[in-house]
């Protein structure tokens, strides 16, 4: 990723599979995949007016907060604002209507030099938090309902630090009370503010023995970290975590996998053990099983191509292949618009947009600055699964095409009508926030495929079940999906898992608990909320009052 610095610009050097007796192949799945659904962009209309700002500091970061803060099921927003303030809103939009949000104004949110934030639930009271990353000290906000907040740092005994954040990861260890955070750190600032061309480290923050946090363990060496996330990769139970990194201020720099077990300092995985080399100007990351062998593949973004890993020889040890070019997943030049330059990649997000049980990928892209070198007119990506693992681009079909300089995004229902809708952050320029209305239009909306979203609950520490793998069985196909909290590009989400089902009638569904414990096989019906809550002999359909 490049820099601009003092006038000058800088160039950051940033299927067949088995689960069980079940075999993925192209006959196990539909002949054919839906089109792409309708987007209409209602940003303005909706009461969003937000930006991300600042000069090269900001250059990074811009991510979004996609959570519920008052209750009520749908979810709010929480955008970084870098040198602007970032901003909360609250979701009011009628339940399938047109989009609508209020901004909620107030001194602990309203933070500056906020480069992203990440939602969970830190001390178990069944109100969300949020992770704010900041240049400067990081802040924790505890939830206390109603969208309102208060500062945490002293109360949880965390030092915020005063780093340049732009990568967090969060995950339960055995019994405790509290989550194990990371903080992914960038380029080390002077006392001036000023760059200084070296890397920083990371910081595992892990709760102390007395209550609170400890402090923090190096993660060393720093190869200035843009994404993290805390994945069980080779499902041992055990979430490690993966840090992709932008390898311009570090001739050494490559991608990093963090061993982390409990009670046990973190290590980085070995040559020895099969970890490769890998150099690119990484900064986002996005994790999905593409393949059905029950182990997720990691799509990296970065300039130029992207990369999408897999396991080359099974979960024994951590060797990847790259599969983007086979699975049309590159994306390294902009579709349309006639620049021809490389392009730059920020977010990047796995959902099934068009619910017809073939996972599609949102990319999120937009030059650095003023970077000759890459393509200004760079597009965002709307990727299409198909049913032989191959994706097509869709955003113009979709009516979702933009030159904004983007940075972080979300894919999710604002106004619970099942149809997953688009947001993204942008640099200098409005939030865009785009309606689906499937296969209809602003007057009549009407759904593609047939769909389920999910949520979890169980009881003490870890209320949200975050390192949970759901399972959804449809129709003999077998969807998995990890609940994480970290990756993306500086922001991600809490609340409903969507899983489109195509025209199956019902699906089953099965939670593995984030101690490994299997729940019972249930089965619900389609187009529906359900909540699977740990102990409960089958999930409830959740209906709006």
């Amino acid at each position: 990723m490049a820099v601009l610095i003092g006038g000058v610009v800088t160039v950051s050097l940033l299927a067949a599979a088995v689960v069980g007796a079940w075999t993925w192949s192209r006959q196990d799945v539909a002949a054919a995949a839906l089109g792409p659904p309708h987007f209409l962009d209602e940003a303005m209309a909706a009461g969003i007016d937000h930006s991300y700002e600042g000069d090269w500091t900001f250059f990074v970061g811009g991510g979004m907060a996609v959570f519920d803060c008052d209750d009520d099921r749908k979810p709010d927003l929480y955008f970084a604002g870098g040198a602007s303030t970032a901003a909360l809103y609250r979701n009011q939009s009628p339940l399938g209507g047109t989009l609508r949000f209020d901004h909620l104004r107030d001194p602990s949110t309203d933070l500056t030099s906020v480069t992203g934030a990440y939602p969970l639930d830190i001390d178990a009271d069944q109100r969300t938090d949020l992770a704010v990353l900041r240049l400067g000290e990081n802040v924790l906000l505890r939830g206390l309902g109603d969208c309102r907040f208060e500062r945490a740092n002293e109360a949880w005994g965390y030092d915020g630090g005063s780093d340049w954040t732009v990568g967090f990861s969060a995950k339960w260890e055995a019994s405790a009370g509290l989550p194990t955070l990371a903080f992914g750190d960038y380029v080390a600032l002077d006392e001036s503010g000023q760059n200084t061309g070296t890397c920083s480290d990371g910081e595992l923050v892990r709760p102390a023995a007395s209550g609170g946090y400890a402090a923090p363990i190096a993660l060393a060496p720093g190869r200035c970290t843009l994404s993290m996330l805390f994945s069980d990769w080779d499902r041992s139970g055990r979430a490690d975590l993966r840090m992709t990194n932008d390898r311009h201020y570090d001739a050494q720099g490559e991608e990093q996998l963090w061993q982390v077990a409990d009670g046990q300092a973190p290590r980085l995985y070995t040559r020895e053990e099969g970890w490769a080399r890998l150099a690119i100007w990484g900064m986002g990351i996005a994790s999905q099983d593409l393949t059905g062998d029950g182990h997720p593949e990691v799509f990296l973004t970065s300039q130029g191509d992207n990369k999408l890993q897999t396991l080359a020889d099974g979960p024994g040890q951590p060797t990847y292949r790259d599969i983007a070019i086979r699975r049309g997943v590159t994306a390294h030049r902009p579709f349309t618009g006639g620049d021809v330059m490389p392009s730059t990649a920020w977010h990047a997000e796995f959902d099934d947009l068009n619910s017809d049980g073939f996972m599609d990928l949102f990319i999120a892209k937009g030059n650095v600055e003023a970077m000759a070198e890459y393509a200004t007119l760079d597009p965002s990506n709307l990727l299409l699964g198909q049913p032989d693992g191959i994706f097509v681009e869709s955003a113009e079909a979709a009516g979702v095409l933009s030159y904004a300089r983007g940075r972080g995004g979300a894919v999710v229902d604002l106004n619970l009508d099942g149809m997953l809708d688009l947001v993204k952050v942008n640099r200098r320029e409005n939030v865009e926030l785009w309606r689906s209305v499937g296969a209809g239009d602003a007057e009549r909306p009407a759904p593609m495929g047939d769909w389920v979203a999910v949520d979890l609950e169980q009881t003490g520490p870890n209320p949200d079940a975050i390192g949970a793998w759901i399972e959804v069985d449809i129709d003999g196909r077998i969807t998995q999906r990890e609940r994480t909290v970290g990756g993306g590009h500086a922001g991600g989400e809490l609340g409903w898992i969507h899983f489109g089902v195509g025209d199956a009638d019902s699906i089953r569904i099965r939670v593995r608990w984030p101690d490994g414990e299997a729940g019972p096989w249930s089965t619900l019906g389609v187009n529906r909320f359900a909540i699977v809550e740990r102990g409960a002999v089958a999930p409830h359909e959740w209906v709006a009052q």
